[in-house]
Parts: structure tokens; C-alpha cells; sequence
């Protein structure tokens, strides 16, 4: 009865019997080639499904600010080591547009600092990110201890634009105080870096994105009053927002690894201090 409806199906006879013995004609022979196929990618739907499921396949919608860009990329590649069939689209942007475009659903994730107080979107602490205020190593007070702040009162601090994740963990940290600085804006890191370097003034940056360049003796840490101010990596996304498996999965990384897996890739932790200490060890040992 089987046969009987796929040929009727078919429109054209699939089968012959010859004697007591049944073979497939040219049209049946086509006919199981397309059904082996077919059966095929079933088979390849449902392994689709369960890798999907399981949080390792699917498209990773991610944003971050651009002090994550130091070690982001590395901590994702970390995570789709551990899978297959992972596709990432990445955008570094400042705080403010990385919330304009996770409130637009233009990116399901986005990790920066400050946690956004609009109830529509949720936003989870899960790694510490410090902030220092660099100078050249040949600066004055480099090497020195508990620098109190107004020390740098004549100094031009040369700093990220306003909207910035920086820039916002900087206004916070030096409240009440901004006004006795002169300030020169700059929306890249690596030129803010440079600057200072140069010697055309000092800098509040992440801990993060100097962590090369004060190992180099390039930068020096300078141990200022109160400082380094701790702030935290956060990730955020729409609380409304249906997140795919593999987008959940990432998630729960950042949460559960984040913090061990950043400290790893930038030698940077919460205890900050530690850089400071060999930032002034190594002045001492080459003296400029």
C-alpha cells in the first residue's frame, strides 16, 4: 500500500516486478537518490537543533566599548574554542551608541562599565575594571608614593570624549575636581596612549588597555591618592529581548569566567596595586 501511494504520488511507476523479484525502474532510482537526501538533512536539521540547544552553534550579536577591545576578541575566541558553528559580529563603539544600538536590536549583547539605569535594559556586573591615571616614565612622580591628586593640577590630562565609558568613570572618580584640570579629548585610546608617551600630558585610562605598554616601560602607573578607581565590567542587553541559546550560553561564560578569564589575558586584576609596584620597581631599576 506504501509503494502503491509514493507511486501515485510520483505520477510515474517507481517499481517492476520481473518474475518474484522487485527493482527500481529510472524513475525510482531518481526518486531514492532525492529521498536520501532528504533524510540526510533531517539528519542535519537535528544536529543543528541540538548544537543549538546546547549554546555552541548559532549567530553572536556582540558589542563592546572600545577599552574591551584590549582583550574581548581573545576571551570570544576562548568561548567558541569550546564549540563549532559559531558566527560572530562584533562592533567596538562607544557607551552611549552600544546602548542606542542594544535598544534598537541591532546587537543582542553588549559589554562596557557603567550598568544603564533604564529598566529596559538589564545589565550584570561580572568582571572588576580598573582605572589609573598614566604618566611618561620619565615624568616627575613617577616612582613616587600616595601622589595626592592635587599634585596634577598643572598637568593637561588627555582623556576620552564624553560619552565614553572613560570619560564617565572619570567625571565619577574626580567629582567636584575637574574644573582645576585642563583637558584635551581624544576619542582613541592608542592616540591618548601615544600622547602621553610624547609627553604632551597625563591620562585616566583602564588598566586594561596599558598593561603592554607600562611591562614595556613605555607608560608609568603613577600611585595616586585613592587610586586606582575600581569600577565594573558589565553585560547588558534588552530585558525584553528572547536571547538565542548560543547568546545565553555566552552569557553565563562571562558571568561564571569572565573576571579569571580577563585577569589571564591582561595580567590585570582588581589588585591593581601589583602593577604599580612593578611599574615603580622598574623605574628604579632604569632610571631615565
Amino acid at each position: 500500500m506504501q509503494i502503491k501511494q509514493l507511486e501515485g504520488h510520483a505520477g510515474v511507476p517507481l517499481f517492476e516486478q520481473l518474475g518474484k523479484k522487485i527493482f527500481l525502474t529510472s524513475a525510482g532510482r531518481e526518486m531514492l537518490r532525492h529521498s536520501r537526501a532528504i533524510i540526510d538533512q533531517f539528519r542535519e536539521a537535528e544536529d543543528a537543533m541540538a548544537r543549538l540547544k546546547g549554546g555552541y552553534a548559532g549567530v553572536l550579536n556582540l558589542g563592546v566599548i572600545s577599552a574591551g577591545s584590549y582583550f574581548f576578541p581573545r576571551l570570544v575566541a576562548e568561548f567558541t574554542r569550546r564549540g563549532s558553528g559559531i558566527q560572530l559580529n562584533l562592533a567596538v563603539q562607544n557607551r552611549d551608541e552600544l546602548l542606542r544600538q542594544v535598544s534598537e536590536n541591532q546587537i543582542d549583547l553588549a559589554v562596557m562599565v557603567r550598568a544603564s539605569r533604564d529598566a529596559a535594559i538589564v545589565s550584570e556586573p561580572f568582571a572588576p575594571h580598573p582605572f589609573v591615571i598614566v604618566a611618561p616614565p620619565d615624568h616627575p612622580l613617577a616612582g613616587e608614593q600616595q601622589i595626592p591628586l592635587a599634585a596634577l593640577a598643572a598637568e593637561c590630562f588627555i582623556v576620552r570624549e564624553r560619552g565614553s565609558d572613560t570619560w564617565n568613570a572619570m567625571t565619577e572618580a574626580l567629582a567636584g575636581r575637574l574644573e582645576h584640570f585642563r583637558m584635551m579629548e581624544i576619542k582613541s585610546t592608542e592616540t591618548i596612549k601615544q600622547a602621553v608617551i610624547a609627553g604632551m600630558g597625563v591620562s585616566f585610562l583602564s588598566a586594561h588597555t596599558i598593561s603592554l605598554e607600562v611591562q614595556a616601560g613605555m607608560l608609568a602607573v603613577l600611585d595616586v591618592v585613592d587610586f586606582p578607581v575600581i569600577r565594573n565590567w558589565s553585560v547588558v542587553h534588552r530585558a525584553d529581548k528572547q536571547l538565542e541559546p548560543v547568546t545565553v550560553a555566552f552569557k553565563h561564560f562571562l558571568l561564571v569566567e569572565g573576571a579569571l578569564q580577563i585577569e589571564q589575558l591582561t595580567h590585570v586584576g582588581s589588585g591593581t596595586e601589583a602593577m604599580l609596584h612593578e611599574a615603580a620597581d622598574f623605574l628604579s631599576l632604569h632610571p631615565m
